[in-house]
């Protein structure tokens, strides 16, 4: 058999192993298994990792396989039910690109205008789930998020962690470049390399990075700052790549949900509380996480709505709020504050390209 039919032979077998595991999938939940993204992601993970070297050679390869598995499985999902997924902003900006690592490329993504309309589609049960930015390795909190979370109760079902390389994107060449378009949060975590390196060039913000490129598409001496895969959609050409000032620059997004995500034992929990406004208060609330040896992950303060020096605080803690020792502080802290919601417990995101 040639090398050519014996790839025919192959391919024929990867498409027939992957109905299988479609049909299988149905019958399950024709029983009554649930098949989530974050729990799925979880469990092939793990797989990856149990492979090791068989599996791939290098780290690159090793993700590249794993984001494989994800899209098997997110069309795999698709034969039971159709999953929407409100993200912010359009097809190949960066929430876009955060919900397919989680979800897989079979998944029904919503596009919204911001992250409140987000949280309403949850809410209102116009999208299963939905993805918001919480953090960025530059730039901090996320403040439309932190307020929304505030104003609305919102269950945290998972996590991505999204490494965001901004790449120079044109119709035409760098040196017929006037203006440099893309959303603010972009441009300013290129600042520095677009000073010297395009230092007569105009800065325009624009509502995505995705807008940007469809601008930079139809006028040559406009740049889009944005993803590659905006690039290759808009056809544009590649000037630079990789030019954002933080080489380890990367966006923490939570996934919304309805469900309560089970333990898997290598989960976080987030907390939002408020304290009552007075000497020591902060310190002795954090005193909770000390005497029960929990590890916090990650702490904000949010100024309280309708009050000039109140502040309610955002808390990451390692473990599962199903974890006796968890749910004993969380339990302790309840009774030493005005307010106190747990928004979630979920998988640790594990960082890779």
């Amino acid at each position: 058999m040639s090398a050519s039919n014996q790839l025919d032979q192959i391919d024929l077998e990867l498409l027939n192993l992957i109905q299988r595991r479609a049909d299988l999938v149905r019958g399950l939940a024709d029983s009554g298994m649930t098949f989530q993204a974050g729990q799925e992601n979880v469990r092939l993970d793990q797989l990856q990792d149990s492979a090791g070297p068989k599996g791939a050679g290098t780290p690159e390869a090793s993700e590249s396989m794993r984001q494989v598995l994800r899209h098997i499985a997110s069309h795999c999902r698709r034969q039971i039910e159709t999953h929407r997924i409100a993200i912010l902003g359009p097809k190949y900006s960066y929430s876009h690109l955060a919900a397919i690592k989680y979800f897989g490329d079979a998944a029904e993504f919503t596009p919204v205008a911001n992250i409140p309309a987000v949280f309403d589609a949850v809410h209102r049960g116009d999208a299963e789930s939905g993805l918001v930015p919480v953090e960025n390795s530059t730039d901090g909190r996320v403040v439309d998020t932190l307020g929304m979370f505030v104003r609305r109760h919102m269950q945290i079902c998972g996590e991505v962690l999204l490494p965001i390389h901004h790449n120079l994107l044109a119709s035409g060449t760098r040196e017929q470049i006037r203006e440099v378009h893309s959303k603010p949060q972009a441009l300013s975590q290129c600042r520095g390399w677009l000073m010297s390196q395009l230092p007569s060039a105009t800065l325009v913000e624009v509502g995505s990075t995705t807008a940007a490129a469809e601008s930079a598409a139809g006028d040559p001496t406009i740049a889009a700052v944005a993803s590659l895969p905006a690039g290759r959609a808009y056809g544009l050409n590649v000037l630079n790549e990789n030019i954002e000032d933080n080489p380890d620059n990367v966006t923490r997004f939570a996934v919304l949900g309805r469900h309560e995500t089970a333990p898997t034992g290598n989960d976080k929990t987030s907390l939002l509380f408020q304290i009552e406004h007075q000497p020591g208060a902060l310190a002795t609330a954090m005193t909770v996480f000390r005497d029960a040896e929990l590890n916090l992950t990650w702490i904000e303060s949010f100024p309280s709505p309708g009050s000039r020096s109140e502040y309610l605080f955002f808390v990451e803690l390692a473990g599962h709020r199903a974890d006796p020792q968890v749910a004993a502080a969380i339990e302790k802290l309840d009774s030493m504050t005005r307010r106190l919601e747990v928004l979630g417990s979920y998988p640790v995101a594990v960082l890779e390209e």
